[in-house]
């Protein structure tokens, strides 16, 4: 039996499952793996609070992460956040991390009264496209997804 996905705000501890996730994403997206470096800019992220992070873990395991951004809507006069980063480790795709920590963002980001959710991805990530769109995003003539979160208030 799989042990259950669980997903939680990362912090400072978990630097280093943070740093091998966050350096096999950028292998993805064909860099050059770097490890020190990518230890280094989490680091500055967490502890300059410039991002959230969320961390999905599987029987005590990081097995993936989502960074979010903050940014502002000047039309909507609200924060938004551009969700820069998604990542799932090759062992555990395919079990619904993705979806967990998809639906974890969105409820932080409506815990925190941010009004909507941005990203983009590779025209060519047709499996990201399809779990972006089951999610309820909507995708613009741009190739960029959005995914609105109601108010609370409204």
């Amino acid at each position: 039996m799989l042990d259950s996905i669980t997903t939680r705000i990362a912090s400072i501890e978990d630097l280093d499952s943070l740093t091998s996730l966050f350096d096999a994403y950028r292998v993805f997206y064909r860099q050059e793996s770097n490890s020190s470096a990518a230890r280094h800019f989490l680091n500055q992220r967490i502890q300059r609070q410039e991002s959230v992070i969320l961390i999905a873990e599987r029987g005590g395991v990081a097995v993936g992460f989502t960074q979010l951004y903050p940014a502002f809507s000047s039309v909507r006069m609200t924060p938004i956040w551009i969700l820069n980063d998604l990542y799932v480790s090759s062992a555990a795709r395919g079990c619904g991390c993705g979806r967990q920590l998809l639906s974890a963002a969105e409820h932080v980001a409506n815990d925190r009264g941010v009004a909507g959710l941005m990203l983009e991805t590779e025209t060519t990530n047709a499996a990201a496209q399809r779990l972006y769109l089951s999610q309820g995003w909507s995708l613009d003539s741009n190739q960029h997804f959005s995914l609105d979160i109601p108010r609370q208030d409204d």
